[in-house]
């Protein structure tokens, strides 16, 4: 089993298919399609199953993917280790939206400057859903919303964000929930953090288990926010991304201690290689 090989197939998976990942290797198909079949015989079991131009992971691939990840992370790193030069190789990195908005643009740029031969891969998600891919090994680390309490991680504080309600200009003055008379939340997808404090906070007012009457998810603030300013509803949002917008046809309102939330940023543990603590030091130092 060479690791040209396990590095095909992990291109294979990621990318979806034969055609897709030979065009990121800069190799011919027929090539990628020989490292799969020649893998496959290798471990003695089929890792694909072929669904028309599908090529969907069989029990054995998820096992070997898993496997394959945590060789090809090992292999970075003792590269890394053996060369004088400094961090390089891949680093695949997720972060919340809101995040990746306003508190990393600065920071990536002095890393691409500090660090050239690093290749860096941003990819914004929910905070569960990050979490899940670090801990999958599908990322090598990510900037999610506190508290962090699985012990597979290594948890370094970053930010405190104050997260505020927002509501349409015109909107009676917000204490509480039960001075709400706007009954839709406009929310990410599930597994957002920010969503979930919205609901609790939605929750805690004197009509216990309250719910807000309608979800209205959208994918990004600058979306929720318009929606809002048109009265289509409230929306619960990082101060640091209203300060990019700057005031529009809406009010906002502080949560007070229920809005204060850390940003974290996570690796596992077997996973902290020299292009990961080169993140960690400059993020901290920036932060």
């Amino acid at each position: 089993m060479e690791i040209a090989a396990l590095e095909i197939f992990r291109a294979v998976v990621s990318e979806g298919g034969i055609t897709r990942a030979a065009e990121r290797l800069h190799r011919v198909q027929s090539n990628v399609t020989t490292r799969i079949r020649q893998l496959e015989e290798s471990v003695g079991v089929p890792l694909f199953i072929r669904d028309r131009k599908r090529l969907l992971l069989t029990p054995a691939g998820e096992v070997l993917l898993d496997y394959s990840e945590r060789i090809l992370g090992l292999v970075q790193e003792a590269r890394q280790a053996v060369l004088p030069q400094g961090p390089r190789g891949r680093l695949r990195v997720g972060a919340m939206e809101s995040t990746a908005a306003s508190r990393l643009p600065g920071p990536l740029a002095a890393f691409h400057q500090r660090w050239p031969e690093v290749q860096l891969e941003l990819t914004t998600a929910a905070s569960q859903m990050l979490i899940d891919q670090v801990r999958a090994f599908k990322l090598d680390a990510a900037l999610v919303a506190g508290p962090i309490d699985d012990d597979v991680f290594v948890a370094t504080p970053l930010y405190q964000e104050e997260l505020v309600i927002v509501v349409p200009r015109g909107h009676a003055r917000v204490k509480s929930p039960d001075d709400l008379t706007v009954e839709t939340l406009i929310v990410f997808e599930q597994g957002c953090a920010y969503r979930k404090r919205a609901e609790h906070w939605f929750a805690s007012g004197t009509i216990k288990g309250r719910r807000p009457a309608r979800l209205l998810e959208l994918g990004s603030y600058h979306a929720m926010l318009a929606c809002v300013a048109a009265g289509a509803g409230i929306a619960f949002v990082p101060r640091t991304i209203l300060n990019m917008h700057g005031q529009q046809n809406f009010s906002t309102y502080s949560l007070g201690k229920e809005g204060r939330i850390t940003t974290y940023l996570i690796c596992r543990h077997d996973q902290q290689t020299t292009v990961y603590d080169a993140l960690r030091t400059l993020l901290l130092t920036e932060s």
